[in-house]
């Protein structure tokens, strides 16, 4: 019989089940990591509307977001309004360690916080870029598109912090003053990816359709808004186990995503909390800033509307 036990009222069961084929882990690893995690990663998730990846034994993984009914009644939720399922989503909020124990228990390996909390209204505290190298191996190459946006970003006032995605990109991060309205700070994410691409257009590209990105690095400027980002020190359902990891600045072309790992990270950590103590204060966006990225279409509506063209396209072709 698989092993069981008790914390802070959670009753942990099947802790010695791989907790999914490649992990090299099982689920008391999972468990043990991300207790040891919950006093940083937890105030990350405070307060977002919460998704998590599962995976359940001989299962696909699969992306939770509406609770489910067996939820716990001291699991705190929010409903939110989906457009696209056109119903009411019943998100958790990871408030609490218990909670947190509790998706482990789940086998909800990664943690996709909203960047809106439900307390501050829909003004999310941060601008982020998402960095996605052409494949597998493209680690450093995504590390020289993050150092372009950190440029960018300095230029335009705004401090940032990286991490490590826990899969094969990186993530930039600036806080930013939570009152700016949700479409000006989209607005000034296209802004930076813009210039950043212009910086260095062979290395860097704004493309949303992947077949047109050339095999460059993807500068993603849609997280934002009602949008989510896998939360510092998440595991992610990868080889090994990885985790999504801080790292400073100055070290982040020294660091592969595969230094750290559920097994890694607590050692690597040493007690600190690198990702709370690098971030910067939150800052004002500069109004050219606002008023460029306005004028940049819209990725994923400039996508769809270039889709469509190309299906009349090829028709006309093959009429």
């Amino acid at each position: 019989m698989s092993a069981a036990e008790s914390r802070q009222g959670v009753e942990l069961t099947n802790l010695d089940q791989p907790l999914f084929e490649g992990s090299g882990a099982t689920k008391r690893h999972l468990v043990d990591y991300l207790d040891a995690v919950s006093d940083r990663l937890v105030p990350e998730l405070r307060g977002r509307p919460l998704s998590v990846i599962r995976v359940l034994r001989g299962q696909k993984p699969f992306m939770q977001k509406n609770v489910p009914k067996y939820t716990p009644s001291w699991v705190r939720t929010v409903g939110l309004w989906a457009e696209s399922s056109r119903r009411e989503v019943s998100y958790a909020l990871c408030d609490d360690r218990r909670t947190l124990l509790w998706f482990a228990n789940q086998r909800a390996v990664e943690y996709h916080p909203a960047l809106i909390r439900v307390d501050r209204g829909p003004h999310p505290g941060y601008l982020v870029l998402d960095l996605d190298p052409p494949g597998d191996d493209g680690f450093a190459l995504a590390v020289r598109a993050a150092l372009l946006v950190r440029q960018v970003m300095t230029e335009s006032g705004l401090g940032s912090v990286v991490k490590t995605s826990g899969a094969k990109g990186v993530h930039v991060f600036a806080p930013v003053d939570g009152r700016i309205p949700v479409d000006d700070l989209a607005a000034a994410t296209r802004a930076i990816a813009a210039r950043a691409e212009r910086l260095d257009p062979a290395l860097a590209t704004t493309a949303f359709i992947r077949e047109d990105r050339g095999g460059k690095v993807f500068l993603d400027s849609t997280r934002s808004g009602g949008a989510t980002v896998v939360a510092p020190y998440s595991p992610r359902i990868r080889p090994g186990t990885p985790v999504s990891f801080p790292v400073a600045w100055e070290d982040i072309d020294r660091v592969s995503p595969a230094d750290f790992t559920v097994h890694t990270a607590i050692r690597l950590l040493a007690g600190k909390n690198p990702w709370a103590t690098a971030m910067p204060q939150p800052a004002d966006l500069d109004s050219g800033l606002i008023a460029e990225g306005h004028e940049i279409p819209v990725p994923r509506v400039q996508a769809m509307h270039e889709g469509k063209r190309r299906a009349r396209a090829r028709r006309t072709d093959e009429s």
